[in-house]
């Protein structure tokens, strides 16, 4: 409110601009976002989704964000085990599952990306994913007869900036949260697990939850899990990025939440079912210098062990996430 001579003038912030509560579950640990740099409206998630699933931010206009993460299938994609890109392009990784982003302190796989509001920019430049310059994709949304006016009505701006693009696009991934699975109704005391879920969730805490840490079941750091490397892609991960030797063969912990619907696994999708997951983990680990000391030399898991394990994951199945229209292509 400002008060001109003696007359009280109010400014009222339309309901799709105001701020809205970042809202989680109270026993969960708190979220390393920043909020207060990119604080949360409707009219930027909005925006955000509206990006996230259109072409336009590739060199072809023909692959989306929503290319390689699709909503009913935990935001990855699962018909093939390395991401396709513009001109038919085959990438050197699967894509990553996005959930519960709030939380995460690094992006893909090697972690070469520590925020979220300009993550979005790697797979936009990326030639293998969508090959397109941030210059010119500003240039097509400018030219747009939509985009100019969503902008202003989200940043108050009918000039497009690419930090208003990618923040926006990061608004709409935050609400990617998911915490209505049967093990969230168990552990808020709504629901029980059957006898063999128990007994895979006691397995789980005692071998895999260093790793894969509850409520988020992932520690959020780079492991080595005894993969043997690819020699076609040679993927060395976050040393990649670090340079360090003690970063070799080490990738991001990827979330447990939804994995019954986000097959195949691992960062070159190699394994197409988890049954094959605990026969790695069993019996497959590629010992070197850098393997989790989490894992070791493997992990025993008699057949029960393994199925009982497979059981409790599916307990992390979300459907009230996985089917939210809100997170849909948006029909309007």
């Amino acid at each position: 409110m400002f008060i001109v001579g003696l007359v009280s003038v109010s400014f009222l912030v339309p309901e799709e601009n105001k701020v809205l509560k970042f809202n989680y579950p109270e026993s969960w640990p708190k979220p390393v976002y920043d909020f207060e740099s990119n604080p949360l409206t409707q009219a930027k998630i909005d925006l955000g989704r509206k990006l996230f699933y259109d072409p336009i931010l590739s060199k072809d206009n023909m692959i989306s964000c929503a290319s390689c993460h699709l909503s009913y299938t935990a935001f990855t994609h699962v018909d093939h085990a390395l991401s396709h890109g513009v001109g038919d392009s085959i990438g050197v990784r699967n894509s990553m599952s996005l959930v519960n982003m709030a939380w995460s302190k690094h992006f893909m796989w090697d972690g070469a990306v520590n925020n979220l509001d300009v993550q979005a920019l790697a797979p936009i430049s990326n030639e293998d994913e969508m090959g397109e310059n941030i210059v010119s994709v500003i240039q097509k949304l400018q030219d747009n007869n939509e985009y100019p006016a969503l902008f202003s009505k989200a940043f108050g701006d009918t000039v497009i900036s690419s930090q208003n693009l990618l923040r926006a696009i990061a608004q709409f991934e935050l609400t990617f949260i998911s915490a209505n699975s049967k093990y969230d109704k168990v552990m808020r005391g709504e629901d029980q697990f059957t006898e063999q879920e128990a007994r895979g969730y006691a397995f789980f805490k005692d071998k895999c939850a260093s790793c894969h840490k509850e409520p988020l079941f992932t520690n959020g750091e780079f492991e080595n899990n005894g993969l043997e490397i690819d020699p076609s892609l040679y993927d060395l991960g976050r040393f990649g990025i670090t340079h360090r030797s003690l970063d070799s063969l080490k990738f991001k912990t990827p979330s447990l939440r939804n994995v019954e619907f986000s097959q195949p696994y691992m960062h070159d999708g190699r394994f197409t079912s988890l049954h094959e997951v605990m026969n790695h983990y069993s019996e497959g680990i590629h010992y070197s210098k850098t393997v989790s000391k989490h894992i070791g030399r493997g992990i025993a898991l008699t057949e029960d062990n393994r199925v009982d394990v497979v059981a409790f994951m599916l307990t992390l199945t979300d459907k009230d996430f996985l089917f939210n229209q809100d997170l849909s292509f948006p029909r309007k």
